[in-house]
Formats: structure tokens, C-alpha cells, sequence
């Protein structure tokens, strides 16, 4: 078994060396081999067409307009934080768009691109403008910290990987076989792509809670979004095995975010009036 994972180690460290990027918002190297947006972010329109083709979009309601009137702020608002970085043209390709879908599932995404959709079922849990600002802020930071794009790479090389192990153990008899191809299967899920969901839904809360404040939005309705979301829960499986962290640790990193958040939403709108 010594070749085949030397062979598996030179190859992930070969994936990553040949696929990292440095991310605009973060500062960090990341794994990603879409260097040119375009191509995902076409994609990611086809799909959007066609998930609004398939279901229900709300119109003229007052949540409806609430989505469409919040995610305009956060939008402003992650314009407003890249020219306080100096990077003012990073948003030119995002084509923005704000959507309220008729489902009871409690979720909303942001597509690569800035195409957003909310769906009904999260709106009672957001409860008022600060709720969905603080949804529309992390779904947002997904989409600009290109999470999208890094969770595909991440699946190429986990996909490249289980065939490099197919091949490799393919003369071993059949119940071996078996017992390696699940253990590269479990073992890179717990082990390799989970952790990095998490990792993004992270980043994702923090860089949401610094839109929604620049925004103008109250910070502190953040966490008590998540202490609604548990509320509402009937637990769950264990974190490490859960493309998200648990709420409590989501709550906990939310409250000790928020002086940061505040102090950045107060340096850029005072650079912004000196400027």
C-alpha cells in the first residue's frame, strides 16, 4: 500500500499546488481552479433560470420587497467595503438579483454572480429587516469569497482521488477493494470536505456580519437569528459530521464578531466622508 499512497499524497499535493488562488476578500490561498469567473458565473445563471422556471416567485409583497430592498443595502454595502479596499471594479461582473420562492424549507443561497433567492419558509425565523440582513449578508460573502467555486475544486480533486484509488487497488480481491474505496470515501468526507464546508460557513458568518453593520443593520440580531434557527431545530447529527458548525459555536463566534464588525463599519464610513 506504500506506492499508492505516496501516489495519492503527490497528487493532492499537486491538485493544490497547481489550484490555489489567493481570495480578494479573505487575503488566504484557497483552493480553486476557476480562474476566470465568467464561465461560472454563466453557469450559475442557467441554473438560476431554471430553478425560477420550476418554482414559484413571490411578487409585489411586502417580504417580497423586503428581500428585493435588503439585498440592494447589502450589495451597496459590499461595493462600498472593496473600495475601501481599493479593488472598486472586483464587482463589475455581478449581475445582482434578489428573489422570494414560495417553499416551506427554511433556507436562501446566493449563487456565483450575485443571483439570490429566499425562499418563504425562512422568512418567520429571519422575523424582521435585521433577520434578513443578516441571511442576505452571509448568503452574500458565500458568492463573494467564491465558496462556490472552491467547493467544486475541492470535488474534482475528491473525485480525480477515488479514481487514482480505483485504479491503484483494482488487483486487490473484491472485498479489500471494497474496504479501501470506502475508506477514501469516508475518510476524505469527514476528514477533507466537510471541515472545509464548515470552514466556509464560517467565513461566510463573519463577513456577513461586517456587510450587514456597514449596511446599517443591527449586528446583534445575528446571533439572535441563530438562537431562533436552533430554537426551531430537532437537533441534528454531530458537528463533525455536518457541513455546518452547530448553532451554539455559530451564536458564540457571532457575539464575539460584533465589536470587529462595528469597528470596521465605522472606519470605512469615516474614510468615506473624509474621502
Amino acid at each position: 500500500m506504500k506506492p499508492f499512497k505516496l501516489l495519492l499524497t503527490l497528487f493532492f499535493l499537486l491538485a493544490i499546488a497547481t489550484g490555489c488562488k489567493t481570495n480578494t476578500l479573505t487575503g488566504k490561498k484557497t483552493l480553486n481552479f476557476f480562474g476566470d469567473n465568467k464561465p461560472l458565473f454563466a453557469m450559475s445563471l442557467k441554473q438560476y433560470e431554471t430553478f425560477l422556471n420550476e418554482h414559484e416567485v413571490v411578487r409585489g409583497t411586502e417580504d417580497a420587497k423586503l428581500v428585493s430592498s435588503i439585498g440592494k443595502d447589502i450589495a451597496k454595502a459590499a461595493q462600498t467595503y472593496f473600495n475601501y479596499k481599493g479593488q472598486p471594479n472586483l464587482l463589475d461582473e455581478y449581475d445582482w438579483e434578489y428573489r422570494l420562492v414560495k417553499s416551506d424549507q427554511v433556507n436562501a443561497w446566493c449563487m456565483p454572480g450575485g443571483k439570490i433567492v429566499f425562499y418563504t419558509g425562512i422568512m418567520g425565523i429571519a422575523d424582521n429587516p435585521d433577520g434578513i440582513a443578516a441571511i442576505m449578508g452571509h448568503e452574500v460573502a458565500h458568492a463573494l469569497a467564491d465558496h462556490g467555486a472552491q467547493r467544486m475544486s475541492m470535488g474534482i480533486v475528491q473525485q480525480a482521488g477515488g479514481m487514482i484509488t480505483a485504479e491503484v487497488s483494482k488487483n486487490q480481491d473484491e472485498r479489500k477493494r471494497e474496504r479501501i474505496m470506502m475508506a477514501y470515501g469516508i475518510g476524505t468526507t469527514v476528514g477533507g470536505m466537510l471541515p472545509f464546508s464548515r470552514k466556509h460557513e464560517y467565513e461566510a458568518d463573519k463577513i456577513g456580519l461586517e456587510l450587514m453593520t456597514i449596511a446599517g443593520y443591527k449586528p446583534e440580531e445575528a446571533p439572535k437569528l441563530w438562537e431562533r434557527m436552533k430554537a426551531q431545530s430537532k437537533g441534528g447529527q454531530p458537528e463533525f459530521l455536518s457541513t455546518h458548525p452547530s448553532e451554539e459555536r455559530r451564536i458564540a463566534n457571532l457575539k464575539e464578531w460584533i465589536p470587529h464588525a462595528k469597528a470596521l463599519a465605522g472606519e470605512i464610513k469615516m474614510t468615506t466622508n473624509i474621502n
